[in-house]
């Protein structure tokens, strides 16, 4: 961890994570508004990956907010699609306590309500891996947070590592839990969530897998770099939304957009000196 904390990755990602850490603790009503807000999202988006991993289907945006809103069935869509959504709610659901009470039957159960994604031998070594990251987390200051990214990177190469499989689509299941995993333990050490396409989760478990040597740790911190400060970036965005702001300048771009409208339709007159000159 202590030389992870010092890679070029970690210091560039930090950077971008305490521009959205120093926000808190919020007191603006509409900033606390944006931030569940902003929460609700990402657990949609979340979740809407979750059901692609195990299910194979094309999961939209709108069914995964549908079925977070409390649907249980979408007209016109597959109900396994839909199931898949219900579990990876309930899996979020239950890991999001973790980050309260770091208790890792949280993550156990997350595992089964995917569809007992772990078998007895992960969930026997990830309860190991749970307790010793909680215990080295215990002994971080509360201002140190590359290291809390630090160790919760390391955490999540380690959890990534004991997830087997056959074939890339068990093992991609297997890697679910882990990703939960990963962002109650950040959120429970003070360091923001991550939002992780499936395409990344893979890359990154082919390094952890591959196992530290050889620059795989650097490997693994550069791949997660970006995911990181892309998301937070937006959740600081999202967080400084004003809508009465927005609302302005979004008409100030549609009478922008219309006055450049219609001076194109009338480009083709040619001006006669003689008239008065009309601002448009």
């Amino acid at each position: 961890m202590a030389a992870l904390k010092q890679l070029p990755a970690t210091t560039a990602a930090i950077e971008v994570g305490k521009e959205l850490t120093d926000l808190w603790p919020l007191h603006d009503h509409v900033q606390i508004d944006n931030d569940v807000k902003y929460a609700e999202s990402f657990q949609v988006r979340v979740t809407r990956q979750f059901a692609i991993a195990l299910t194979g289907e094309d999961v939209t945006m709108p069914d995964a907010e549908y079925v977070y809103e409390g649907a249980d069935e979408i007209p016109g869509r597959p109900q396994t699609l839909v199931d898949a959504l219900l579990n990876a709610n309930d899996a979020y659901d239950t890991s999001v306590d973790f980050s309260e009470d770091g208790d890792a039957e949280r993550i156990v159960e997350s595992a089964s309500q995917l569809g007992d994604v772990w078998d007895d031998d992960t969930v026997a070594a990830a309860r190991e891996l749970i307790a010793a990251a909680a215990a080295e987390g215990s002994a971080l200051t509360a201002d140190d947070l590359p290291g809390r990214y630090a160790l919760g990177a390391a955490a999540f190469a380690q959890m990534l590592a004991l997830t087997a499989g056959d074939d890339e689509e068990t093992a991609l299941k297997a890697a679910l839990p882990a990703v939960l995993y990963f962002n109650e333990f950040d959120e429970w050490l003070g360091v923001p969530r991550v939002f992780l396409e499936l395409d990344t989760v893979k890359q990154l478990r082919e390094i952890a897998v591959a196992g530290p040597d050889d620059g795989g740790a650097a490997k693994f911190i550069d791949v997660l770099a970006e995911p990181a400060a892309t998301e937070w970036r937006k959740h600081r965005e999202d967080v400084l939304w004003d809508p009465a702001e927005a609302k302005k300048k979004a008409r100030e771009e549609d009478e922008a957009k219309s006055k450049a409208a219609l001076a194109a339709k009338f480009a083709h007159v040619k001006d006669d000196p003689g008239k008065e000159t009309v601002e448009l």
